[in-house]
């Protein structure tokens, strides 16, 4: 048990990067929740190609490669640096954006953003690792991924009123880098790296990781030292195949609902912007569940995610198959069975397997490497989906996503076996 000061300031820790992430989201979402207007404005310029499929896959590229690369920084440079600088970053970039104009401004600076902003989750899961014990973590990473789910929800009503209203795309990009400059000056007031820094205990290491003793280490010795025994486990890789299907399917439904709901359901702009809102929404209810049922199976989390993917795979088959013309509420509600079955699993993967994995020592770097590949998936869902709807229809469109979810429950199936066999303490086994 905690004792009550290191309970107080763990309560503020997940409450400081949970807003601060959130944060992170208003001025991500943006992009989203504007795409339409956006995309009028370039279209109407002359662009006949797809600017938002280039906009959104530009984006996820930097991302991915900002996760690796800032995921290894973060293990050498402290989790809390790198999640302050990136939202200081982030607000320059966002304000910049609102007052370029022309396609490749706006891919130089979205480029940016985006490389930068890959510093928020990784910070968050190094300043986790030092502060919650083994026995909470996937609770803990459950909590923190409402941050993502309820910042992106709240990103697309918050910013969708200011677009009903009539302020347009820019004055949108406006208001999320002021809202998320306020949070960060909250953040870097109430941010601490570890216990020590209030003078409490760490909690011990969870023993599965694969560095064994050493991981109870903030600091790798070498870079070395730090990428071997992650590339060498096979969870690991796993983790990262995983993360390249769920990323896909997210990122797609991330970006193009907005766009479906408005041209399948009918919907107008702010309507479909705030109503787009369902995914993270329920996906934040899955990600809470995930997480307790984590803890309660003590990180047999193979358990969680194969059935929750098969789930899946069905219900974008439903998306595939039924007719949505003009019917709104049905695709909300495939929508939203969408959003339980993936998120969840997916939340897994970046947050409280990279702690497993990486321990106090390699977590921002395991979270970090395993999200790039997620993120690489990602690229495909802007330029790549929107090619494939462009020729062949959404529906289509979904019947590949229901084979991209088919395939990751295969790679769930053996990530579930590899888990079982898997004795406790034995994270620092490597492939054979």
């Amino acid at each position: 048990m905690s004792n009550p000061r290191t309970l107080r300031w763990q309560i503020i820790t997940v409450a400081t990067l949970f807003a601060g992430y959130t944060g992170y989201y208003v001025c991500r979402s943006n992009l989203s929740v504007t795409a339409t207007q956006l995309e009028e404005e370039l279209t109407g310029n002359g662009l006949t190609n797809d600017p938002i499929g280039l906009l959104g896959s530009v984006s996820v590229l930097c991302y991915a490669l900002g996760k690796s690369s800032n995921g290894v920084l973060g293990d050498f440079l402290g989790g809390r640096l790198l999640f302050l600088l990136g939202m200081v970053v982030s607000v320059v970039c966002t304000v910049v954006f609102g007052l370029a104009s022309g396609l490749i401004a706006f891919v130089v600076v979205l480029a940016v953003n985006r490389y930068f902003q890959s510093m928020g989750w990784v910070g968050m899961v190094k300043v986790s690792s030092c502060w919650f014990p083994v026995a909470v973590q996937a609770r803990v990473m459950g909590v923190l991924s409402l941050s993502y789910l309820v910042g992106d929800a709240f990103a697309r009503l918050y910013l969708g009123l200011f677009l009903t209203a009539g302020l347009g795309w820019r004055g949108v990009f406006f208001v999320a880098a002021g809202t998320l400059a306020v949070l960060a000056l909250a953040s870097a007031v109430l941010l601490k790296s570890s216990p020590r820094d209030v003078g409490a205990e760490e909690p011990p290491v969870n023993p599965d990781n694969v560095f064994g003793q050493a991981g109870e280490s903030h600091r790798p010795e070498s870079l070395r030292g730090l990428l071997l025994p992650l590339l060498g486990n096979l969870v690991f890789w796993l983790s990262c195949v995983l993360s390249f299907g769920l990323t896909l399917i997210r990122e797609t439904f991330n970006l193009w609902t907005p766009k479906y709901l408005k041209v399948v359901g009918g919907l107008e702009h702010g309507t479909a912007a705030m109503a787009s809102a369902l995914f993270p929404l329920v996906g934040a209810v899955s990600a809470l569940a995930v997480g307790a049922a984590g803890d309660a199976l003590r990180g047999r989390h193979g358990r969680i995610v194969f059935p929750a993917l098969l789930l899946l795979t069905g219900v974008l088959g439903l998306f595939a198959t039924v007719p949505l013309e003009g019917r709104p509420l049905t695709a909300l509600a495939f929508l939203a069975a969408v959003s339980f079955f993936l998120i969840g699993p997916y939340s897994l993967f970046g947050g409280v397997i990279a702690l497993q994995l990486g321990g106090k020592r390699g977590s921002s770097a395991a979270s970090g490497l395993i999200d790039s590949v997620g993120y690489l998936g990602g690229i495909l869902a802007g330029r790549g989906v929107g090619e494939l709807v462009d020729r062949f229809g959404w529906q289509t469109s979904f019947g590949g996503l229901a084979g991209v979810a088919a395939l990751s429950a295969g790679a769930a199936a053996v990530y579930w076996v590899a888990q079982e066999f898997r004795p406790h303490g034995a994270g620092q086994r490597t492939c054979p």
